[in-house]
């Protein structure tokens, strides 16, 4: 939840990339490593249970088309995961919006001991530095997950 706040609180700070950087907003708000930091926070969070914090990862309304009941019980037996981020590239800008690809491998093992592995990726947004723009939408978020089950080795 801390870290959640701190990454909030950098991008607000950020909004003027010409500033210098900011002591304790590593890395950098506005960079890709920023974004993949939402995708490794958020499995911490999952992996805490603290679901609170996992459903801001979505952005204010968590993710679309899912109620807060139905996600945390999407993780009912989950035991704990594990994700790792492969090679990041430039995303891709539009409407006032950067749009950056994190691809994933996602382990998880099961309360019952069973293994899963997913692969794919998160597309993770922030606005552009958009006049107006609120702290939230300056913030990187999870706009759209694209896993599917592999078989576990």
């Amino acid at each position: 939840m801390i870290e959640d706040e701190i990454a909030r609180s950098c991008a607000l700070i950020d909004r003027d990339r010409n500033n210098p950087p900011t002591p304790g907003c590593s890395p950098a708000p506005h960079s890709i490593d920023a974004a993949a930091a939402v995708v490794k926070r958020y499995y911490s969070a999952i992996n805490a249970r603290d679901f609170s914090t996992a459903w801001s990862q979505w952005g204010e309304d968590g993710p679309p088309g899912q109620t807060r009941g139905r996600f945390e019980a999407g993780f009912g037996l989950t035991q704990s995961t594990h994700v790792t981020i492969s090679r990041l590239t430039p995303g891709d800008a539009g409407a006032g919006s950067l749009y950056q690809p994190v691809p994933v491998t996602v382990d998880s093992q099961l309360v019952d001991g069973r293994r899963q592995r997913f692969v794919g990726e998160y597309i993770v947004r922030r606005v552009n530095g958009v006049d107006g723009a609120t702290p939230a939408q300056l913030r990187w978020h999870i706009d759209s997950a694209r896993l599917k089950p592999v078989p576990v080795e």
